[in-house]
């Protein structure tokens, strides 16, 4: 069975950092672009960031831009999400997904992805 796991969510004061961590199951991520979703409530869901299979291509929503960090490291097959200068507005769950797009590239398009996990809820208090 293929999953996608994510974790280290959590509650945090506005300003605050968090990191983010996504694992697999059943398929090794380094075969995978992989991208950060997140949905508030009452919101649909938006794409925040997107990776390449191999790291070098890397693209971010203009609301994250500049305070998240987008990673991954294929070795551990694990893809990270370093969140800083966090605001109220963060708030939301977060998912990651795995892409099977085999090009060095990443689409920042939810239909391109292939596998999400469950979600890891991420709370900013202001």
């Amino acid at each position: 069975q293929v999953q996608v796991m994510e974790s280290g969510g959590g509650l945090v004061q506005a300003g605050g950092s968090l990191r983010l961590s996504c694992t697999g199951a059943g398929l090794s991520l380094d075969d995978y672009a992989m991208g950060w979703f997140r949905q508030a409530p009452g919101k649909e869901r938006e794409v925040v960031s997107c990776i390449s299979r191999n790291g070098g291509v890397t693209w971010y929503a203009d609301s994250v831009k500049g305070r998240f960090t987008i990673s991954r490291d294929n070795a551990k097959t694990t893809l990270y999400f370093q969140m800083n200068s966090l605001k109220p507005e963060d708030t939301a769950i977060y998912f990651c997904a795995a892409d099977r797009r085999r090009d060095e590239a990443c689409i920042s398009r939810s239909e391109a992805y292939d596998y999400w996990g469950q979600g890891t809820q991420v709370t900013v208090s202001s």
